[in-house]
């Protein structure tokens, strides 16, 4: 097991590289997507109260074969492994998401930033395969001490508010449709026909290209938001997913808190169960309070999971991969999100070490 830390695109320069060596990480998880808007101290972009991601860049060099090789050049410089990039982004894809008439035009450019990632050497592309993303969250000073942190407390009517056309996933990928109306609903069935068609496609061009493609489980796992339904909002689901499309590319972002948050979450049966089929590709290592429809991130060493144990379940299966922590809460100091990320690097770094030595 690794020790990994995730950064955003506007953390991508050295002071970040260095931050993540000093807290004893050996890798880094990188979100590409480039936000337009304002940032908090998070490092995600909110909007009154709500993560709202703002407008997605149409045709991001950053996703090039030569850019990528230089950021993970950047990287290696510093000590650190390139270990997995984190989301497409929504300009690339959104009819993919919503099967749409651009939807194999994008699914030919998915391909061609597959190929990109794995002659770059970046084994792992973590995705979410959600319309409506993450939502329904407030800022709150709930954890610990009152850090500040993401609690879910949702309002039926915003969460079955409709999406407007040029929309997906809280970003905007077409600003002139946004005043003629609203996406239509999307079914159950719907979605997981998308998934799979989208799978069929591009899973070959995935282990050719010797890269694998890790789904997020849905946050918050809801059956449905802003009406749409979700994909992997129970444990078994991922079962599903690894099911539909069969392959050595086909592998999961195993998010513990997501898990957890889950009706019928049980982390330590999920690692058991995906881990046992090598399917984890890498860990987002966090805590929380609660179950939908309420809960609350909270510290790594504060919440309903017992992290030690869900560690040695991941060694028992032989895991191997990257774990990072996410979504930690705000220290009350002058650098809210530092602060909590060395104090989430330094608890992993000490158990990760008590488990390998068991």
């Amino acid at each position: 097991m690794r020790l990994g830390i995730g950064l955003y695109r506007h953390m991508l320069h050295t002071d970040y590289y260095r931050f993540a060596k000093q807290a004893g990480c050996e890798a880094v998880v990188v979100h590409l997507v480039n936000y337009y808007g304002d940032i908090d101290d998070e490092g995600l972009p909110s909007t009154d109260g709500q993560r709202n991601y703002g407008v997605a860049r149409l045709n991001d060099p950053i996703w090039e074969y030569e850019n990528l090789v230089k950021l993970k050049e950047e990287l290696n410089q510093e000590g650190l492994e390139f270990a997995a990039i984190e989301n497409f982004n929504p300009s690339d894809w959104y009819d993919v998401l919503l099967a749409g008439p651009k939807r194999d035009e994008q699914i030919e450019q998915i391909k061609q930033i597959i190929r990109n990632v794995g002659r770059a050497g970046i084994p792992v592309i973590g995705y979410n395969f959600s319309i409506a993303g993450v939502w329904g969250h407030i800022q709150k000073p709930s954890a610990r001490g009152g850090a500040l942190t993401s609690t879910f407390l949702p309002d039926s009517n915003e969460l079955n508010h409709p999406i407007p056309l040029g929309q997906v996933w809280n970003m905007t990928y077409d600003a002139s449709l946004l005043d003629k109306g609203y996406l239509p609903p999307t079914s159950e069935q719907e979605i997981w026909d998308r998934l799979a068609y989208f799978l069929e496609r591009v899973l070959p061009v995935a282990e050719e290209a010797g890269v694998k493609l890790a789904l997020h489980p849905d946050d918050p796992p809801m059956p449905q938001i802003r009406q749409h339904a979700r994909l992997v909002n129970e444990p078994d689901k991922y079962q599903k997913m690894i099911d539909l499309v069969p392959s050595q590319s086909n592998s999961i972002e195993f998010c513990m808190g997501s898990i957890q948050e889950m009706v019928s979450g049980d982390v330590y049966e999920a690692i058991d169960q995906y881990a046992s089929q090598d399917k984890i590709s890498y860990v987002h290592f966090r805590n929380v309070k609660g179950k939908v429809p309420h809960y609350t991130e909270v510290f790594v060493d504060e919440g309903d999971i017992d992290m030690l144990k869900a560690l040695r379940v991941l060694k028992k299966h032989q895991f191997t991969g990257v774990l990072i922590p996410d979504h930690t809460p705000l220290m009350t100091c002058d650098a809210p999100w530092h602060a909590g990320m060395a104090y989430a690097l330094g608890y992993m770094r000490a158990i990760m070490r008590q488990v390998e030595q068991e």
